[in-house]
């Protein structure tokens, strides 16, 4: 929305596009100003201190116990925040039974060719 603002902002203004599309023109505003928003900044932190929990625990830790953990060491952070952060970053906790190995197909029923009245 960005882009389009920015093509058209000559011809109609900033505020009048704005009305128009379910943008505020304080958030075109604070894109184009360019500083990260806060949750950005948190969560780029918050990342560092997940793959630090995840690596010191030899992979094996889920969101619930990276979330324990950095709460025990005063880094306050909701549980549901290092659920998505995990999930964005592609890392997942250990699961017990380990992999399923591969599966045999299914036999196949033997062909059998139809039979007609003529070939009795």
């Amino acid at each position: 929305m960005i882009e389009f603002i920015d093509e058209h902002k000559m011809r109609w203004g900033v505020e009048p596009i704005c009305t128009v599309l379910p943008i505020a023109p304080s958030t075109y505003y604070a894109a184009k100003k360019g500083a990260p928003a806060r949750r950005t900044l948190h969560d780029e932190h918050l990342r560092f201190e997940i793959r630090r929990g995840y690596d010191a625990n030899f992979k094996v830790y889920g969101a619930d116990k990276i979330w324990v953990a950095l709460n025990r060491e005063n880094t306050k952070v909701a549980r549901c925040s290092v659920e998505r952060l995990m999930r964005q970053m592609g890392i997942q906790g250990a699961r017990r039974g380990g992999k399923p190995g591969p599966r045999s197909p299914k036999p196949t029923p033997p062909l059998v060719p139809p039979t007609r009245w003529a070939d009795l």
